[in-house]
């Protein structure tokens, strides 16, 4: 009686051992990210919130904007955090001028068709925005964009820094010409990484520069942000984008990643960009303390 028992407790035992081993593979998650603060922050708050849940999760972020999206279609990662507006104008070709709503019920169905699912957008609207300093005599005075189109048709030399991609996004430079009448001029526009946009700011080696409305920068550096009078800059709510096939894998997801979208605003996103941009702290720290701070790990 004891031979045959025990060889049915050791067949159990690696039946359960191989499960546990399918299971374990199967929730083995890949999280995308883009190149700048923002990106690095939601990558490595989901890395941690789905470890937290018993995931295994692998961190590909750093690409560029289109690199993250091919590799998102193309199932090199399973899930990043893109804005609504990018989505709509970048990647499905959308001008229009929509409502926040609108936008995010417009490439929540675009998007859908493809495969990719958006779940809960936050309220964190890193929308494009010019930034100006104040006491700089080519800008003391604009408050708007229709000022700074003013001063590039009256031939003023004002020196715009712009991220790499900005001058080439119809969301970006290109459409902002069309929808204000201006021309930068390319000897005015100072493409480089958006890391070097504020101290070229603060240097006084650019005049006004390309900013995203929740950087914690703004704040810290007392910036002029130009008003987008003619309503041109779609809203980028940020959100979580979630390949179908790994949602329907895993239905948990959903409620886990809105756990922490629907807890981000403009706010928070601005002073967690401030604690990594401004005071230095790490991304891992910073993300690790919210997450904390909200309950969710």
């Amino acid at each position: 009686m004891t031979l045959p028992r025990t060889f049915g407790i050791a067949i159990i035992g690696a039946m359960l051992s191989i499960a546990l081993s399918a299971v374990a593979m199967a929730a083995s998650i890949t999280v995308g990210g883009k190149d700048f603060t923002e990106q690095f922050l939601v990558a490595e708050m989901t890395k941690q919130l789905l470890e937290s849940k018993g995931y295994t999760v692998e961190k590909k972020d750093n690409m560029g904007t289109n690199i993250v999206r091919a590799a998102l279609e193309g199932g090199e990662v399973d899930l990043y955090w893109e804005y609504t507006g990018t989505s709509l104008v970048t990647f499905n070709k959308v001008t229009e001028q929509l409502s926040p709503e609108q936008t995010y019920a417009r490439v929540k169905e675009l998007d859908g068709a493809k495969g990719l699912v958006w779940l809960a957008p936050s309220n964190a609207n890193n929308t494009y925005a010019l930034a100006i300093r104040k006491n700089n005599p080519k800008t003391d005075g604009m408050t708007t964009l229709s000022d700074l189109a003013k001063a590039y048709n009256d031939g003023k030399e004002v020196l715009m820094g712009t991220t790499a991609e900005f001058p080439k996004r119809e969301d970006g430079l290109i459409g902002l010409q069309k929808a204000y009448g201006f021309k930068a001029g390319r000897a005015n526009v100072r493409p480089m990484e958006i890391g070097l946009v504020y101290p070229a700011l603060a240097n006084g080696d650019i005049d006004v520069a390309t900013v995203g409305a929740t950087d914690g920068r703004i704040a810290a550096m007392d910036l002029v942000l130009l008003k987008d009078d003619r309503g041109f800059f779609p809203n980028y709510a940020l959100a979580p984008v979630v390949r179908k096939e790994t949602l329907d894998a895993h239905p948990d997801l959903k409620e886990t990643l809105e756990s922490l979208s629907t807890k981000l605003d403009d706010a928070t996103m601005q002073r967690l960009n401030g604690q990594v941009d401004v005071e230095k702290k790490s991304v891992e720290e910073v993300a690790r303390n919210y997450l904390k701070q909200a309950g969710l790990i």
